[in-house]
């Protein structure tokens, strides 16, 4: 299992902990990109370390070449001279060398392969950091607008159900009630004596006007001279 593939699971495992908690969705976002990114300073570390004991295995593999390269020479040199002893004294610290060599190839081998995983795990943690920071983003705008509309449902459903609509309903039935009343003032009064003789009298004035016209209109009527 690769050291992303373990950094994944230990993040998952506190996700759902916070989950399980209830945790405020802003803040769970939150805690989630400061592990990632806590992840992935932890991921370079190693791999810087990695690196350096890479440098290091490399700088010691070629001095034992170097080495183990230069008491080959020295025995090349002592068979010439004749001197079989040094030159089989000199055979054998080439091989020490070169067995040393062969050693710190493997461990370099083996720093290449923890280096290439590292930059692998790096590379796939940066970018699912740079998706968590725009989700990130678009969720807190989301959960921010979820917040606002239901902190106003809950005050129009409070509303509803507080006494303040009860209140609006009496007053508005009181109002309707003075209203009828108003309209019931005059409704069904007895006329007034004095209402109906004042009645006659305007009838009898129209009926004597009304008369002159008349009158006045036969008189014209009589004085037109007739017709030829």
């Amino acid at each position: 299992m690769g050291v992303f593939s373990r950094v994944r699971d230990i993040i998952n495992s506190n996700i759902n902990a916070m989950l399980d908690k209830a945790e405020d969705p802003e803040k769970l976002v939150r805690l989630m990109i400061g592990e990632m990114e806590d992840t992935l300073v932890e991921i370079k570390a190693s791999c810087a370390q990695a690196m350096a004991g890479q440098k290091r295995v490399r700088r010691e593999h070629a001095e034992a070449g170097a080495r183990a390269a230069d008491w080959q020479a020295k025995a090349q040199l002592a068979v010439d001279k004749g001197r079989e002893d040094l030159a089989r004294e000199a055979l054998v610290e080439k091989r020490r060398y070169a067995d040393r060599a062969d050693v710190l190839f493997g461990e370099a081998a083996h720093f290449d392969e923890i280096i290439e995983r590292y930059q692998d795990d790096i590379v796939q943690l940066e970018e699912k950091l740079a998706t968590a920071r725009e989700k990130q983003r678009v969720l807190v705008q989301r959960h921010r607008r979820a917040q606002g509309k239901r902190r106003a449902q809950e005050n129009i459903r409070r509303v509803e159900t507080s006494d303040a609509l009860l209140r609006f309903d009496k007053f508005e039935s009181r109002i309707d009630r003075m209203e009828a009343e108003a309209d019931l003032v005059n409704y069904g009064r007895k006329r007034n004596l004095l209402d109906d003789f004042a009645e006659l009298e305007t009838d009898e004035d129209i009926e004597r006007e009304l008369a002159e016209l008349k009158e006045a209109r036969r008189n014209d009527g009589a004085k037109a001279p007739a017709s030829e």
